[in-house]
């Protein structure tokens, strides 16, 4: 079973999901796309995402891969170390150290403010507008803030160079903290869609090529 988790204020139809299932279509794999959001994006926190996705595990105990971009990423790394069943993940761009490059961002006042009034507008990029995200997203990623894993699996990252919202820096050292991990570094910022020299089709085709080669899949892969 392979699951997709899309990134932080995103959707399953971004264009690296639909990119992805496509191909994943094209060897015999049904790629799950799960939405993260649930409906109520106001409300969203990792833990949550933990649970849901966890929910979705197989039953029988079969092995799982996941696919994790930017939070999704980090969230499928989280999982990964406490469910054996995950028997491999690909992070896309991971949300590593998330907390301290976006708070920064938002500036303590603002900070301030948000766990004050308990909802600050967040763009949501699926929704193309502004939705409304409680404090509680806050503080619930804060207990996940010094993330690591003792657990051995099969790693393989893919992170822009130019990535200027989870700097490739965060990658770097938890694949320098963790032997078992690959990391893929590109010609591309965090959305691994452009600054490349190449297309983008040639960007994809060449994630798609590490991701196949890593998960060691061929036409008839399930």
């Amino acid at each position: 079973m392979y699951i997709y988790l899309h990134g932080f204020a995103s959707g399953p139809g971004s264009t690296k999901a639909k990119d992805l299932r496509s191909r994943c279509d094209l060897v015999g794999i049904d790629l799950q796309l799960p939405d993260l959001n649930q409906g109520n994006f106001s409300h969203l926190t990792i833990s949550r995402q933990v649970t849901q996705v966890v929910e979705l595990l197989p039953k029988d105990g079969s092995p799982v891969t996941l696919i994790g971009s930017s939070l999704g990423g980090w969230t499928a790394a989280i999982i990964a170390r406490d469910y054996p069943q995950i028997e491999r993940i690909v992070l896309l761009a991971p949300a590593f150290d998330f907390l301290d490059h976006w708070l920064p961002k938002i500036g303590e006042v603002q900070l301030n403010l948000w766990a004050e009034n308990g909802y600050l507008p967040i763009y949501h990029h699926a929704a193309k507008n502004p939705l409304p995200l409680h404090y509680n997203f806050v503080v619930d990623a804060r207990q996940y803030h010094f993330f690591t894993s003792d657990r051995v699996i099969p790693t393989l990252i893919v992170h822009g160079i130019y990535d200027d919202v989870i700097p490739i820096d965060s990658s770097r050292k938890f694949a320098n903290q963790h032997p078992w991990v690959e990391l893929i570094e590109v010609d591309s910022n965090h959305s691994l869609l452009d600054k490349s020299d190449s297309p983008l089709e040639t960007l994809h085709e060449r994630i798609w090529q590490e991701i196949s080669r890593f998960c060691q899949l061929s036409v008839n892969s399930r």
